[in-house]
């Protein structure tokens, strides 16, 4: 174990949305670093000019923004270690190749993909390992300068040992990789740009990190990295190899790994939902570790002040859409009611909310937040569950009508007019007794009754609190509401 102070890093690729899987890396990273009051480096990696954007880097930074998740050093926030965008430090990456070579750890490779491919097939007809045999690695000087006037490219590869590799997963235990599974391996490419697997460690040697957690997928490059580690420790670019802990994979429906191209997969699609952030990272975080047996529902600082990333279970874990928007309700009724008005804004205006800007009323809007609170989901549900009162007639939901309006609701909400129009509009339960009162005149209990004049003032038979919705919308407009009903009910 690194007995340093804890430095972790998130270095994502700037290419298309971010996805729930990275963003739960993210979150074991930040969390790690504030449980152990160490730091959390955001390195950008963006070396792949192809398939990173601009904007995408934009929209990465601005969703860990969101979502609270901030960090020491990196992009905006500076540091000792700057550049930290890969697409800046290239010079650096050429000299510790530069420096690799020299000091023999690797080597020219003037392999053909020809030659590679047919060598390859041998190997797996005789049942052998079919990585890269190594012919290059011992090449005389005569050979290479024959392949080079011969103007043959050539990549750089690393030099891996002839033992085995093993090492302690923060995650999954001792994990031990033989020679013959761990071939020698690219660095650099025959244009010259560095590789991954180059870029990824030195840039984790020059920031000092000392715990790398990373996705599952990675796993299988970790030898490379612990024996590239040695080569950088020995050059004295390095001070020491990381801990390494390898996170279980998201899994989507069918359970398969969760995809960048699974709908289920964006981020985007929780923020444009109304997912709280720290509901949504609440969930993440328990796809993989647990708060405790009988907890699920917890803040950020109380999962800060518990987590411990030998806790994470290495088993996959599946991404349940239901469970997701469960928790997050839990955290919306955490949230006081002027907190929560406030975050449910931007579903109460265009381009979101059906009706006129100058129809919306704040003080109405003030009076249902409480009841609203205890029914949503997310926040965009708020529109549909208040577009009654802003809207000047409620939606027409067809099924919702022929479920209410049965034989008998004319002669019903004449009755409940009639009760309201006598009723104390400035008490819910005075709007109560009147449409029970209407409702025994007819021999129907409160449900029956009301499911009418439910439909006839909102639209629909589920909703909020029906008679603090009718004190709110007032009595001029549910008895309007009310008498279009009939007249449509005399029509039909």
């Amino acid at each position: 174990m690194v007995n340093r102070p804890v430095r972790v890093r998130f270095c994502p690729s700037p290419t298309g949305n971010p996805h729930v899987g990275l963003i739960r890396t993210a979150l074991f990273n930040w969390a790690f670093a504030r449980h152990n009051g160490g730091s959390l480096v955001l390195r950008i990696e963006d070396t792949d000019a192809a398939r990173d954007s601009e904007e995408s880097y934009h929209q990465l930074l601005d969703s860990l923004r969101w979502l609270g998740l901030d960090w020491d050093e990196g992009p905006e926030a500076g540091g000792p270690h700057a550049p930290y965008r890969q697409s800046e430090r290239m010079d650096l990456y050429r000299d510790v190749a530069q420096r690799l070579q020299a000091g023999g750890y690797a080597y020219e490779c003037f392999c053909t993909a020809v030659e590679l491919e047919a060598r390859r097939d041998a190997a797996r007809l005789a049942g052998k390992p079919s990585g890269y045999d190594g012919t290059c690695r011992n090449l005389s000087a005569e050979r290479i300068a024959r392949y080079k006037a011969e103007g043959r490219d050539s990549i750089v590869r690393f030099k891996m040992p002839d033992e085995p590799i093993t090492f302690t997963d923060l995650v999954r235990g001792e994990l031990t990789f033989t020679a013959d599974n761990v071939p020698d391996y690219g660095i650099v490419r025959a244009n010259g740009a560095p590789l991954y697997t180059l870029v990824n460690p030195v840039d984790d040697a020059l920031m000092e990190i000392t715990h790398v957690l990373r996705g599952e997928d990675l796993l299988s490059s970790t030898p490379r990295q612990i024996a590239l580690y040695q080569a950088l420790t020995e050059l004295g670019i390095a001070k020491s190899t990381p801990a390494f802990g390898h996170l279980p994979y998201v899994m989507g429906e069918g359970n398969k790994k969760l995809s960048k191209r699974d709908p289920q997969a964006s981020l985007n699609v929780y923020r444009e939902r109304g997912f709280l952030p720290e509901g949504l990272l609440n969930y993440l975080s328990l796809l993989g570790w647990s708060f405790s047996a009988d907890q699920d529902v917890f803040s950020m600082s109380e999962m800060v002040e518990r987590f411990d990333i030998v806790d994470v279970n290495a088993n996959p874990a599946r991404f349940d859409v239901k469970k997701a928007e469960a928790i997050n309700a839990d955290h919306i009724r955490r949230l006081d009611v002027k907190a929560f008005a406030e975050a449910c804004t931007p579903w109460l205006r265009a381009p979101h909310a059906p009706w006129s800007p100058e129809n919306f009323d704040q003080t109405a809007w003030e009076a249902i937040a409480p009841y609203a609170q205890t029914r949503v989901t997310v926040l965009s549900d708020i529109t549909a569950n208040v577009d009654f009162l802003f809207l000047d007639a409620p939606v027409e939901d067809e099924a919702s009508w022929t479920k209410a309006m049965k034989q008998g609701s004319d002669a019903l909400l004449r009755t409940a007019r009639e009760k309201l129009v006598e009723a104390d509009w400035s008490s819910a339960e005075s709007l109560k007794n009147a449409v029970l009162a209407a409702g025994e005149a007819h021999g129907l209990k409160l449900g029956k009754a009301q499911a009418p004049v439910r439909v006839a003032v909102t639209g629909r038979t589920v909703g909020l609190p029906l008679f603090e919705s009718l004190e709110i919308l007032g009595r001029e407009r549910t008895l309007s509401r009310i008498d279009a009903a009939l007249t449509k009910l005399a029509a039909a």
